[in-house]
């Protein structure tokens, strides 16, 4: 198990020690549950009750709310991205792969960077070019012409199609399908006519994908997510989407395809984005809002109801269904009353 002194702590995180640097600690806990060789953290001060409670070894605080608190502790600028640098430092996550395993199926043509470590009956194939100590884990197939950049992880069973890019330092969950077709058809006289998609999919460095998302290959051009972004599990992404830099994606959301995300943007979970729209830099969005038209400014949108007494919500959706007669009976009155006796 790894461990670290208050003073490496200190180093780590830039902050100034309040107490024993010489202590130790190996994990990190909440404050309700923390023992005395954890590490806690206060982000939130209304809950400084449990601060006064807590038998964490070492808090990282604000200096605020470090003022009046005698235990030992570590003041950083923000006690919440220092708690998740130390959680990185002291993170125990077993690798996704070690070694080569013997039921591996590799293609002759595909090149290995040095570290490579690839699971049981995982397929890579064709072309495949694996950046150094890239993960492959069990069962995964990497399809035609696929490369990976170095330090990237892929969890069990993830599976990737022909002519995918990932960059470096990405990590994507179990289940995850990257590059499987769009939702390409055109209709005639009744009947579909599947769409051949030929583009492909290009993603960047540092991009996180959850388990049992699907990202579509493009219909054309390629499906792009660029370096930062973070995408929370069961997230569709349709074909020709382009997500900017440092975007944040919230479990099962929707996006339609050749939708434009812009940078930082925050999209909240069960959201649905209709297709052929762009969403500028810096825009939030709250769960389950439906976007139907283009944002073209950052700021927080929102659009679901919010949960009601069943009987009220019944009396509601009725009077919503009213309101265009209403608006008429409203627009009528207006009108008489403009009109000279």
């Amino acid at each position: 198990m790894k461990s670290v002194t208050l003073k490496e702590l200190s180093l780590l995180l830039d902050g100034d020690i309040q107490g024993d640097e010489t202590l130790f600690f190996n994990s990190v806990a909440t404050l309700e549950h923390a023992k005395p060789d954890q590490i806690s953290f206060l982000a939130n001060s209304k809950y400084r009750s449990q601060l006064e409670m807590t038998q964490a070894g070492v808090v990282l605080l604000s200096a605020k709310d470090a003022q009046d608190f005698q235990g030992t502790a570590l003041i950083v600028k923000d006690p919440y991205v220092a708690f998740a640098r130390v959680a990185q430092y002291l993170d125990t996550t077993p690798n996704a792969a070690e070694g080569i395993h013997a039921s591996a199926q590799i293609d002759s043509s595909a090149h290995l960077g040095e570290g490579v470590a690839i699971g049981a009956n995982a397929v890579i194939g064709a072309n495949v070019i694996l950046g150094e100590n890239v993960q492959i884990g069990a069962g995964c197939v990497v399809g035609q012409d696929v490369v990976i950049g170095s330090e990237t992880r892929l969890w069990a069973n993830v599976t990737v199609y022909h002519d995918v890019q990932l960059g470096q330092d990405c990590i994507i969950h179990s289940g995850t399908v990257l590059g499987s077709d769009g939702f390409g058809y055109a209709n005639e006289r009744g009947q579909w006519i599947k769409i051949p998609q030929i583009g492909g999919v290009r993603i960047g460095d540092r991009v996180e994908i959850g388990a049992n998302s699907a990202v579509d290959r493009g219909a054309l051009g390629n499906t792009e997510i660029h370096n930062g972004v973070i995408i929370d599990n069961l997230v569709q992404v349709a074909h020709n989407v382009i997500i900017g830099e440092n975007t944040a994606i919230a479990g099962c959301t929707t996006i339609a395809g050749s939708v434009t995300i812009g940078k930082y943007c925050i999209i909240g979970g069960s959201s649905a984005i209709a297709g052929h729209l762009s969403i500028a830099d810096g825009v939030h969005v709250s769960g389950a809002t439906n976007i139907t038209s283009t944002m073209r400014e950052p700021g927080l949108y929102s659009s679901a109801t919010v949960a009601m007494d069943n009987k009220l919500w019944r009396k509601n959706t009725v009077r919503f269904r009213q309101l265009d007669e209403l608006f008429q009976r409203v627009k009528t009155l207006e009108k008489n009353l403009k009109t000279p006796d």
